[in-house]
């Protein structure tokens, strides 16, 4: 017992986790190919899904025109867990987010725990946005060429349909595109940002149109309750900005480039959502929005219908939606992606999650096996209760987020950190408890299911990731300085290894 607490708590050093990300002797294993502008902009993909688009036909009926301040809430917990991600990108420049945030501080037991917290996070929110992609695509191709695929084969399992092939054609389709590079991926990225951020900003310029103060006067009708409750729902529209760390060994300058991505990812979601927000509340009585979340109605279209008095604003609305879908599913696969990639390099998952294209400077397997099974799971399995779980997934990340620049700070005082959280202790501590508080407030099923997921990661540690660990007493050599498989060449930092098979 005292042996597997040990291997349970020992860290990885920074400065060797600094080492591995420089790659081999042939250059890094991942190229670095973005920078701030492509960050950024990834990040706001990644948090600016459909949520935003349907989020308000289920909370304002909880929070009335008080969902403003829920939204306004949300952003408080996040911008804590954020301040406290700036600290340790500057720290910690490397891939894998949170994991190896957590392996640095918190030892590799927890950090286990914490990828697949991430994993979950990320898996289940990827299969929950595309199994939405056939609706609005049909809404399109229906509006513009009258043709629409039967239910059978576009519609959710169990909410009409057998089989999702929407779904499965949209996470493969992004798969293919990271697999060809990350350049190229920012590119096609950079352009749907653009798109979806333009469809919001319209949709604000046009409701305020309508816009009356008379739909504020009650501001709180349920109370500071119905607030707090919202705020753990709209907290899912700002699930994925951590999904910026995961790139720091693809960004150029990444002690500078990733603490100010992700502060201004989050200072442009806030600001948009918020935005979003008063424009809706104020078009429309509050009591509105659950009377057309329950019609099944999108409640944006609907007020822009409303506000113009023709049907083209459900067009735009769903052309939007398909655009959003489609750059959260490419962002959160890469940062799927990058995070296995980061626990293969230390032993704790198979091999071939590492194993890095020569050309394409991308993990390709690991690429195509996540796509895959986030494909299937999209495709075939009914996911109406599993969405709380990415909430849960991101706030238990956030915790440990938080609990890592307290360890760090203890750890290793003499770190090199460009950002410091401010007013520390208090910041993380407060990180920490408001993440407890909204994931308390999720449902009871929620964390059975929560608890399942973390004792199958248990398992899967004490049966494979303890025993691979590159930190393990008596691994090999080129195991020991952090190897890079790169086209079945085996790399090490000082070069290639004697290990390594010839050329084919």
């Amino acid at each position: 017992m005292g042996s597997l607490i040990r291997e349970f708590r020992r860290r990885k050093p920074i400065d060797r986790m600094i080492a591995e990300a420089e790659g081999g002797g042939h250059g890094p294993a991942l190229r670095r190919s973005m920078g701030l502008w492509q960050l950024t902009l990834l990040g706001i993909s990644s948090v600016v899904g459909t949520g935003i688009f349907f989020v308000l036909g289920t909370t304002v009926p909880k929070a009335g025109p008080g969902v403003v301040l829920s939204f306004g809430l949300a952003a408080v917990v996040a911008g804590l867990g954020a301040l406290c991600y700036v600290e340790l990108a500057g720290v910690i420049p490397v891939a894998g987010s949170t994991y190896s945030y957590a392996y640095a501080s918190l030892g590799e037991g927890i950090a286990y725990l914490v990828a697949w917290c991430l994993i979950l996070e990320y898996g289940v929110a990827v299969s929950t946005v595309a199994v939405s992609w056939g609706q609005y695509l049909n809404e399109v191709t229906s509006s513009l060429f009258g043709v629409a695929l039967p239910d059978a084969i576009s519609q959710p399992p169990g909410a009409g349909g057998y089989v999702n092939i929407p779904a499965l054609v949209v996470v493969l389709l992004c798969s293919l595109l990271l697999a060809r590079g990350t350049r190229e991926s920012a590119a096609v990225n950079a352009v749907m940002v653009c798109v979806k951020i333009g469809v919001l900003v319209f949709f604000v310029a046009v409701a305020l149109t309508a816009f009356s103060t008379d739909n504020f006067t009650d501001l709180t009708p349920h109370g500071i309750g119905g607030v707090t409750v919202a705020a753990s729902g709209v907290f899912f529209s700002y699930v994925g900005f951590d999904a910026v760390s995961t790139a720091s060994e693809e960004v150029r300058d990444p002690r500078r480039t990733i603490p100010l991505a992700l502060l201004f990812t989050l200072l442009a979601v806030t600001t948009l959502y918020v935005a979003v927000a008063v424009a809706a509340v104020g078009a429309q009585p509050a009591d509105r929005f659950g009377e057309q979340a329950d019609a099944g109605q999108a409640v944006l279209a609907e007020i822009l219908r409303e506000v113009t008095g023709t049907g083209w604003p459900a067009l735009l609305l769903s052309a939007g939606a398909v655009i959003s879908i489609f750059s959260v599913v490419l962002v959160t696969l890469f940062g799927q992606t990058r995070i296995l990639f980061s626990m293969a390099r230390d032993g704790l998952v198979p091999e071939v999650f590492r194993r890095v294209d020569r050309k394409r400077h991308t993990p390709v397997g690991n690429t195509w096996i996540v796509g895959a099974g986030v494909g299937l799971l999209a495709a075939f399995v009914p996911l109406q209760h599993l969405a709380d779980l990415t909430s849960m997934g991101t706030l238990i990340a956030f915790l440990a987020v938080a609990a890592a620049v307290i360890a760090l700070r203890r750890i290793a005082p003499d770190a090199p950190r460009p950002f410091r959280v401010p007013l520390y202790p208090v910041v993380p501590l407060l990180s920490m408890a408001s993440c407890l508080y909204l994931a308390y407030l999720l449902p009871g099923l929620t964390w059975t299911l929560f608890v399942f997921w973390l004792l199958l990661a248990a398992g899967l540690y004490l049966g494979f990731g303890r025993r691979h660990s590159r930190l393990r007493p008596g691994a090999d050599e080129s195991e020991a300085e952090g190897s890079v498989t790169i086209a079945g060449e085996v790399m090490s930092p000082t070069g290639p290894s004697d290990a390594a098979p010839p050329h084919a």
